[in-house]
């Protein structure tokens, strides 16, 4: 990152106000009468009939398009633990693009505890307040233990965007680039560089999609994660294969997908050079990844490639999933993100990679053409269209799989 850029970056979040989110007012307070109506005495109408049905506070309150960001600041970005202070910015970034792309309103919460009960107490007693709970830049393997127990305690939906909205990007750039391949997730070999939230997260979607367990090898810092290995928890257990290889040369000798979720240049080109004809990498470490584009398809020709950055084709960005998919949960009241509103997520977004991209998605993307292929298997972040195309289907799917407390509103989000 150049110094420019750094004091670019700076410049941005200091001026001309500190910070990316603030509070607007929603009815006018311009009068003593509006006053009266906005607080006392009027406010006690709505009090009076929330307390006598309590869905009524999605009436008369904010509650239903509110989102809470909450974090501990243990995994920031690749940053790693610099703690919850330091992850605001991060979070208040991520309530930007909710109501950038979705219209919902976010609030960033960090949490400071010492044990995982304490942050699970603290968030599970303030959900109520909203009508959904993002959780982020929390380290595995805390991260699956508080989501677990946060779905279980809460009435609203409560999703750990690392893990799943990495997942759902993922799987749908994941099932176009094997169809382009000629490729079938059922026969695929697939070789994970990484095992924390986002790669275990990832690896289950991918089965869901109807990948074979038994095909994934997992690595993590000690290499292949295997059945004679006795420092696995419970999450990397899933993944132990019963095999004698050891390192990522071993497994990847053959291989029809390549996942990075680790760290820069992790990917040597004498081992992309061991894959299978027509390979997929996803080389998804920010900001550099696992192998750089240019040097992989210097190597093999015959590559398909995705990675996080924008400046590349093929960004695997959370961006496009979890602004929709809260959108759709919120507006039919789910309880809960379910692995059907995941699934219907993507399915909406590879669906939508194969259509014509308008003229003004080409504009914010700074190109001139795009077109269903190897440079272009997942949409672009800004096109218009991911918001009602994965919000309906997020809802449609809570509504069917009984989860949602109100049916699909007349006309939602049909375009």
């Amino acid at each position: 990152m150049s110094e420019d850029f750094r004091q670019q970056a700076l410049d941005y979040h200091a001026y001309p106000t500190p910070g990316k989110i603030a509070v607007e007012l929603t009815k006018p307070a311009d009068s003593a009468a509006d006053l009266a109506l906005a607080y006392s005495p009027g406010v006690a109408e709505p009090v009076r009939e929330i307390a006598q049905d309590s869905d009524n506070v999605y009436k008369y309150t904010a509650k239903g398009n509110m989102v809470a960001v909450i974090s501990n600041g243990t995994a920031i970005l690749g940053l790693g633990n610099l703690g919850p202070l330091a992850s605001k910015p991060v979070m208040e970034g991520k309530a930007l693009l909710f109501k950038r792309f979705a219209g919902l309103d976010s609030i960033d919460i960090q949490v400071k505890h010492r044990t995982i009960d304490e942050f699970v107490d603290t968030v599970a007693n303030i959900a109520d307040t909203f009508g959904g709970i993002n959780l982020e830049d929390i380290k595995a393997p805390d991260c699956f233990e508080i989501e677990r127990r946060l779905i279980e305690r809460c009435q609203v939906p409560v999703f750990h965007d690392d893990q799943h909205g990495t997942a759902i990007v993922t799987a749908a750039g994941m099932l176009n680039a094997l169809e382009l391949q000629g490729k079938k997730i059922n026969e695929a070999h697939i070789v994970c560089l990484g095992a924390g939230a986002a790669a275990v997260a990832c690896m289950e979607l991918l089965i869901k999609c109807g990948a074979q367990r038994e095909r994934i090898y997992m690595l993590d810092r000690k290499g292949v994660i295997h059945t004679r290995r006795d420092d696995l928890n419970e999450y990397k257990q899933l993944f132990a294969n019963n095999t004698d290889k050891r390192t990522l040369e071993d497994v990847i000798e053959g291989a029809d997908i390549f996942v990075g979720v680790s760290g820069p240049d992790l990917l040597p080109p004498e081992a992309l050079k061991l894959m299978a004809d027509k390979p997929i990498v996803f080389a998804c470490s920010n900001p550099d990844p696992e192998i750089k584009p240019e040097l992989a398809h210097e190597v093999r020709s015959d590559l398909i490639m995705g990675t996080g950055r924008s400046d590349y084709p093929n960004q695997v960005n959370n961006v496009l999933c979890f602004p929709f998919i809260f959108r759709g949960a919120l507006d039919v009241r789910a309880s809960v993100i379910n692995d059907e509103m995941k699934l219907a997520a993507v399915d909406a977004i590879r669906e939508l990679a194969k259509e014509s991209v308008p003229a003004e998605v080409l504009q914010a993307a700074g190109v001139e053409a795009l077109s269903f292929g190897p440079d272009y298997i997942i949409p672009k972040p800004m096109d218009a269209r991911l918001l009602p195309r994965v919000a309906r289907a997020v809802a449609v799917a809570a509504v069917e799989s009984g989860v949602a407390r109100i049916g699909l509103p007349e006309g939602y989000m049909e375009s």
